[in-house]
């Protein structure tokens, strides 16, 4: 039994000679592999290497260019903040003298409207008093006419009488108004 184990270990063993073959056979190849097919594949791996450098160096510029865009796109809207506020405040200053200046305005309007009023009713005051100093002057003259017991035929008598009434009303009024 013990050369039957030997011999059956001895199928698993390969000829000194299939070694040796197998050996050069398996050198050839890896000097045909070495000389032919290792540089295509080193060639194909540079070549991909330098395309993955490329692409890593291209995100990076891009990466360099979205930062540089953003920073100026945010000092862009700082100085705009800074416009605005401005502007801001110059429109609130203009709107405030724009009050102040209507203000002023409209005092002047109101003003002029009141001395406006103020001389017509003064006007018309003095066109009443004419007009009653007329009317008071007539019925004066009639009045004198009957306590005399006869009219005032004569133009000259009633004027006469008639300013002398008057003048005797404005002493009182200037009196009065005092």
């Amino acid at each position: 039994m013990e050369t039957q184990a030997v011999d059956g270990v001895k199928l698993f063993i390969p000829e000194t000679y299939d070694i040796f073959w197998s050996a050069v056979v398996l050198v050839v190849v890896a000097v045909f592999f070495y000389k032919f097919f290792l540089p295509k594949f080193q060639a194909i791996f540079d070549e991909r290497a330098a395309k993955i450098e490329g692409g890593i160096a291209k995100a990076e510029k891009a990466q360099a260019d979205a930062d540089a865009a953003k920073k100026k796109y945010e000092d862009q809207l700082n100085t705009a903040r800074v416009d605005a506020a401005k502007i801001r405040d110059d429109a609130r200053t203009e709107a405030s003298h724009i009050i102040a200046d209507a203000r002023v305005k409209a005092e002047a309007d109101a003003a002029q409207i009141t001395a406006n009023a103020q001389k017509s009713i003064e006007s018309q005051q003095q066109q009443a008093l004419v007009s009653l100093k007329g009317e008071v002057g007539a019925l004066a003259t009639a009045l004198a006419g009957k306590i005399l017991g006869s009219k005032l035929q004569d133009a000259d008598v009633q004027t006469s009488m008639l300013d002398s009434m008057i003048e005797d009303i404005d002493k009182d009024s200037a009196g009065k108004a005092k």
